[in-house]
């Protein structure tokens, strides 16, 4: 048995790839946690005063908290350079308040373009976001504090100090490792591995009708972890150094993608061995239960056991068929997990102009707006303003919602409504859709509310304990931070707990207090929703469109490559099939991320289970296109013997899916069931290879999934949700049988 500590490390491994959350989280603890020491500390020895050492720490906190953020990741000097204009962004912004906070009207009005400019200035790299937030944040300070222009040298010192704080820990303690950062990547590939295994095995186990159902999908739901954990392999082994000597990140990729391959053969073999009710299934459950453990020895042993009666079995029924092929699979499984990422062996080409499928954003893969960028707003026709790029329509948004919700804000209190400016601004940072707009308020008004009670309960349990306040400070920023990714409302929970004991520190804390936060952050949230809505909205469903696009693209690309390989076509560069695997892949990632609003039971108007059983036919067409890469780049692959149906296949297909890419989706695809007819011919009757064979040739096989699937979704009317019929299992004669099973 896999003992109970690697069985929680394992699910903690495969929760947080490269354990990024838990360094971001730690980095932003440690940063604002200590800011705020060293602000206390330089504060009491200027002699600042009790006003002055609190105007001072929470700039320090606030320049930590971006700066952890804006620092995570690049060489020392990148990192020294971009923290040179933290103190630049916030010392304009403190400027500007100072010098308009005296006329009310003109502060508002400056705060607006303030907003305005904060969003606009995204445009120039990842670190203007950060400049122009601490921009935003420094006006915020100087305004509703009523700053003084005798006061800026104090808090532009507290700028300075914090900024060179935060940087000297980004160089030393929390500097990030790419070696050990891309280690545990792997290891979280391996880990999902390991649950993709475990959810095999329970799928072969179980004999109640309504959770086998409940397992398939979330089997569907383990394949795509492990797909977005290749993908961070992808982008971090492209990062400087993160790749030992003699490695390259080529061949990595190589050995990823054949282990995605080879994992996703394991899940459909069992998926098939399931629904052809064989008994080999008990058999099969025992090897990926030894695969889940860990116990890939054993795993091997039985796998070989499995061969040995899938061929002796035979017949023209039964599941001998993808028997053999589990077995299969989990043997070349053993085998790929025995051999860890190594340096390359000598003399293999080290390819140094390496360029990654997917791009890093702060570690992590990139969210929408990555796909939502080339998207057209709705209204183009009558709204000018709706034919900007994106970032100029999220800057007049955010500078619209903004000054709305100081109108309906001040209308609740006079005082406070910044907390509905603040709410209103913020749910245009890091969306790009309008549902994921409306999410994001929806999100800050469930944790606020959820907070606002938690911090009730907090403010008892600290009170007059000034250690009770600073670790449940600590803790809510941690926690905070750790759990973003997972839902927005988690972290604003958390933050309205620190809210809540820093009020108890000012004494100022009270249930009343809390209540009018939430009142202000709903008004903000409406406010910003019906910007979303009306000011140049950008529809969730034009951006799936979009999406899909990208990922028939790059399926296209793919097929036509594979045309190309088949008919041995010389004179140009050969096509690294690898690349392609993992553009598709990743342009797969891009579409759930953002069809995934739309499955939620808050929203109207969306059929989810419509929608679920489409977005499992692109994450098929993503499989059959990986194994279709993997069979045509391998040497010898049997395709290459008789290229001529296989070619016209792929190039009908790639036809096809440009077809589907130009239609609206959902609509019928008259235009697609040309090309589609074209690969049935090719593939059924020009090939001259019989049912066996074909079952046999690994590139038939994937073009013929392909095939199935674009057929799918060329659909029309109802969902159907039955299951795809499998390809027949071949003939064999006894002595083959024979053969085969000494082989095993």
């Amino acid at each position: 048995m896999l003992p109970r500590g690697t069985d929680v490390r394992d699910r903690v491994i495969a929760s947080d790839p490269g354990l990024s959350r838990l360094r971001s989280a730690g980095s932003a603890t440690v940063s604002m946690g200590s800011a705020l020491g060293v602000e206390y500390a330089f504060a009491e020895f200027s002699g600042a005063g009790a006003m002055g050492t609190v105007i001072a720490m929470l700039l320090g906190a606030i320049v930590a908290m971006m700066g952890s953020m804006a620092l995570g990741d690049g060489s020392a000097w990148v990192k020294a350079r971009t923290a040179a204009f933290f103190p630049v962004s916030l010392g304009l912004g403190l400027l500007l308040g100072v010098a308009v906070g005296p006329h009310a009207r003109l502060m508002l009005a400056v705060f607006v373009g303030v907003m305005f400019v904060a969003v606009f200035v995204r445009r120039f790299g990842p670190a203007f976001f950060f400049y122009g937030f601490m921009g935003w944040m420094g006006y915020f300070f100087a305004s509703f504090l009523h700053a003084t222009l005798e006061m800026m040298p104090a808090l532009l010192l507290a700028v300075v100090l914090a900024s060179a704080w935060v940087l000297l820990l980004s160089v030393t303690v929390l500097r990030t490792n790419p070696t050990r950062t891309l280690r545990r990547v792997l290891s979280a590939f391996d880990a999902r591995g390991r649950e993709l295994a475990r959810t095999c095995a329970d799928l072969l186990a179980t004999t109640d009708p309504q959770r086998e159902g409940r397992l398939r999908r979330r089997l569907q739901a383990r394949q795509a972890r492990l797909a977005e954990a290749g993908l961070m392999v992808e982008g971090w082994s492209a990062q400087p150094g993160a790749l030992p000597a003699g490695r390259s990140p080529a061949a990595l990729r190589r050995s990823m993608v054949d282990a995605h391959h080879l994992l996703d053969q394991l899940a459909t073999a069992a998926d098939a061995l399931v629904r052809s009710g064989s008994g080999l299934s008990v058999l099969a459950a025992e090897v990926a239960d030894r695969l889940a453990r860990r116990d890939d020895r054993g795993a091997g042993e039985v796998a070989h056991r499995l061969a040995a009666l899938a061929e002796h079995a035979g017949g023209p029924a039964g599941g001998w068929w993808p028997a053999r092929h589990f077995a299969a699979a989990a043997l070349e499984v053993v085998a790929v997990l025995d051999e860890a990422p190594r340096p390359e062996t000598p003399g293999t080409v080290v390819v140094d102009d390496f360029e990654p499928a997917v791009g890093l954003a702060f570690g992590n893969l990139p969210g929408s707006a990555a796909t939502a960028g080339d998207v057209p707003a709705r209204h183009r026709g009558w709204n000018p303003l709706s034919r900007l790029d994106f970032v100029s329509r999220q800057a007049i948004q955010g500078a619209v919602a903004g000054g709305l919700a100081i109108l309906v804000g001040k209308e609740l209190s006079s005082a406070r409504y910044y907390w509905a400016v603040l709410a209103a601004f913020i749910m245009f940072t890091g969306t790009a859709t309008r549902t994921e707009t409306f999410l994001k308020g929806f999100n800050r008004v469930l944790g606020t509310l959820a907070g606002l009670l938690a911090s009730i309960g907090f403010a008892e349990l600290t009170a007059g304990s000034t250690t009770a306040v600073l670790i449940t400070i600590c803790g809510a920023m941690f926690c905070g931070f750790y759990l973003l990714r997972l839902s927005y409302a988690y972290m604003i929970f958390f933050m309205t707990i620190m809210i809540g004991q820093l009020y108890t520190v000012l004494n100022e804390f009270s249930a009343g207090l809390l209540v009018l936060r939430l009142e202000e952050t709903a008004a903000g949230a409406v406010v910003g929703l019906a910007v979303a809505l009306l000011v140049t909205p950008l529809s969730t469903r034009d951006t799936v469109r979009a999406a899909r696009d990208h990922l028939l693209t790059a399926l296209g690309e793919l097929l036509t490559a594979a045309a190309g390989r088949l008919e041995h076509r010389r004179g140009g560069p050969e096509p690294d099939f690898d690349a392609l695997t993992r553009t598709v892949d990743h342009r797969f990632y891009q579409l759930a991320l953002i069809a995934r609003p739309l499955g939620r039971p808050i929203l109207g108007g969306t059929n989810s289970p419509r929608l679920r059983h489409r977005i499992s036919l692109y994450a098929a067409l993503a499989t059959h296109g990986r194994a279709l890469a993997v069979a045509v780049r391998r040497p010898g692959n049997p395709g290459a013997t008789r290229p001529d149906g296989p070619v016209a296949a792929c190039r009908a297909l790639a036809a096809a899916v440009a077809e589907l890419a130009a239609a609206r989706p959902g609509d019928p695809q008259p235009a697609a069931a040309a090309p589609l007819a074209r690969a049935d011919v090719a593939l059924f009757a020009h090939t001259p290879a019989a049912p066996g064979e074909r079952a046999k040739d690994p590139v038939l096989r994937a073009l013929g999934h392909v095939h199935h699937v674009l057929r799918e979704l060329t659909a029309t009317g109802p969902v159907d949700l039955r299951a795809a019929p499998s390809l027949p299992a071949p003939p064999m004669s006894r002595r083959q049988r024979q053969v085969r099973a000494g082989e095993s």
